[in-house]
């Protein structure tokens, strides 16, 4: 893929111009219907903007880090969600292409004097190169975005490093604070915010939600910075509003007008609906569930469609459908990995075969196993009421804060109130709040006090925003996970590879920043730019492994 961060800006399918023309074609090559991007209303790019960024998300957290995290498994072409087998696959450019329109949005909303537009506009990129940073580790930052402006060191920019991506991620969500208080605005985005429609109070809760969120992410590195920037945050709930209600989540539903604007498995614009079939869920989170008898497990999975039954009494040879069970004769299983449980089989990570695992009939990859628990079908749907991307949440706050707490952090309230509150507000997300009472109490679930339960649940909340779960499980350990026989490594990835566009073309400065990462023992063959490289964020840290 081109690789896109450093080049000038267009404003694709929204603005037209004539930004390349020569002098004497200026009038041939102005678009009698086009906006001209110099006077354009920020409105008509924020909401591609915010869009774009709400699908980033998802299409991380469903997908392939969904099989990291070991949410899914896929039974068919499985290698990247399974095994890990990205090869430097994954891009930024996409990430750089929101950023560099965001970054338009917000400059027209400084040149219009629009408070309420450039506090949203600073979010959105804290959110992305957060992301960036996150997944890659040192990134173009502070020199991106600056192509238009020409000369190689913007054409060609210099990394920073995480600690400095982090730091100024927070200063911009401090800024977006101050600028998202004011008691009215006099113009909104409205409909062109499909986060918030306009609603100032709820992006700066969103604002500080995420300044917990990175205060906390790099809190094994700069442990006096984290607990100072987060006790601030806690001890001025007027000044510092954060997400406490489902209500004022960033969840971005899906319009469903076309496949673009539709959850990513639909089957609706998808006639053979081969992703949605290729998608089973992971046997590490079904068991977890069913261990700790967890309702969320009826919204997420769908139960196997022909239970397996081995009976003892069954005379050899016995292979038979009969009332929607399948019955075996012990003689049939010998050797098999077979899995009876009556309502939900989850697949099991990085095995070789994953098609034909429990006896399937058949082991054409994305085939019709009925003897694996699929995803529900509301993952069929282009749209729905609980298909959104969830980017920022109560529950997310919650742990965030019971973890805190367990540091002894001034945070208001105890580790174990704001874990209970964390998991009330998964169970109320998902529609199944009235089991909290039963829930809480079950053992594993009720609270022990312990920074690895507080993770799980944060982990089993993350359904659909996997990659917060792996920021996680980075830094803590946690969940306990372990990668699977057919896995490139014996070990969970803890980044992507920087991509071989950005090693060609920003090859200095790629190199560098490749240098800075930390060689470990499952690195091997690739190096410095290896997903089993650690980044700055958990170097020193012993963790995850």
């Amino acid at each position: 893929m081109k690789n896109t961060s450093y080049k000038i800006m267009a404003l694709v399918l929204v603005l037209s111009g004539s930004f390349y023309s020569c002098k004497d074609l200026t009038v041939l090559n102005q678009n009698p219907n086009g906006i001209n991007p110099e006077t354009a209303n920020p409105n008509l790019v924020m909401s591609t903007v915010l869009t774009e960024t709400g699908k980033s998300f998802v299409n991380l957290g469903y997908q392939d880090i969904a099989g990291v995290m070991q949410h899914t498994q896929k039974d068919g072409w499985s290698g990247g969600h399974n095994t890990y087998e990205w090869g430097g696959s994954q891009s930024w450019a996409s990430y750089y292409d929101i950023l560099r329109n965001n970054q338009y949005v917000y400059n027209r909303s400084v040149a219009l004097n629009l408070e309420l537009h450039q506090g949203i506009a600073l979010v959105t990129k804290s959110m992305m190169f957060g992301l960036i940073t996150d997944l890659w580790g040192d990134a173009p930052y502070t020199a991106a975005l600056k192509g238009a402006e020409g000369g190689a060191t913007n054409t060609f920019p210099a990394y920073d490093t995480q600690e400095t991506i982090y730091t100024g991620i927070l200063a911009d969500l401090e800024t977006a604070n101050n600028l998202l208080s004011k008691a009215s605005y006099p113009s909104t985005p409205g409909a062109a915010d499909v986060f918030y429609q306009g609603n100032a109070s709820k992006w700066r809760k969103l604002a500080n939600s995420l300044a917990l969120r990175y205060y906390m992410r790099i809190s094994s590195k700069k442990p006096d910075v984290a607990k100072a920037g987060i006790e601030k945050i806690l001890a001025n709930a007027t000044q510092y509003p954060i997400i406490t209600a489902m209500a004022d989540d960033a969840a971005m539903p899906f319009a469903g007008n076309s496949d673009s604007d539709s959850w990513p498995s639909n089957a609706v614009y998808d006639a053979s609906a081969s992703n949605y079939r290729r998608i089973k869920m992971a046997a590490t989170f079904v068991n977890k569930l069913l261990e700790l008898k967890d309702p969320r497990i009826g919204i997420w999975a769908n139960k196997v469609q022909i239970p397996l039954v081995v009976d003892a009494n069954l005379p050899k040879g016995t292979d038979r459908i009969e009332g929607g069970k399948r019955y075996l004769s012990p003689d049939k299983v010998v050797g098999r990995d077979v899995n009876t449980h009556p309502e939900y089989v989850g697949l099991p990570t990085g095995i070789i075969g994953g098609a034909s695992y429990n006896l399937s009939p058949t082991a054409e990859q994305g085939a019709n196993n009925p003897h694996v628990s699929w995803v529900n079908d509301i993952y069929r749907q282009a749209k729905g009421p609980l298909l959104k991307s969830r980017m920022m949440s109560a529950a997310e706050v919650r742990f965030i804060l019971a973890e805190a707490a367990l540091k002894g952090w001034a945070v208001g309230g105890t580790a174990k109130a704001h874990y209970e509150a964390g998991v009330k507000a998964s169970l109320d997300t998902w529609g199944v709040g009235g089991t909290y009472a039963s829930y809480i109490a079950n053992p594993g679930v009720a609270f022990d006090g312990t920074l690895s339960q507080i993770i799980e649940q944060k982990w089993i909340s993350s359904w659909t925003a996997a990659q917060e779960a792996w920021f996680d499980y980075r830094r803590t350990g946690f969940p306990v996970l372990t990668a699977g026989p057919a896995a490139i490594r014996k070990v969970l990835p803890v980044r992507f590879y920087y991509m071989l566009d950005e090693r060609n073309l920003n090859k200095v400065n790629t190199e560098a920043a490749m240098n800075k990462l930390e060689t470990t023992t499952y690195s091997e063959a690739d190096g410095k730019n290896s997903p089993w490289s650690k980044p700055w964020v958990v170097q020193g840290t012993g963790k995850p492994w």
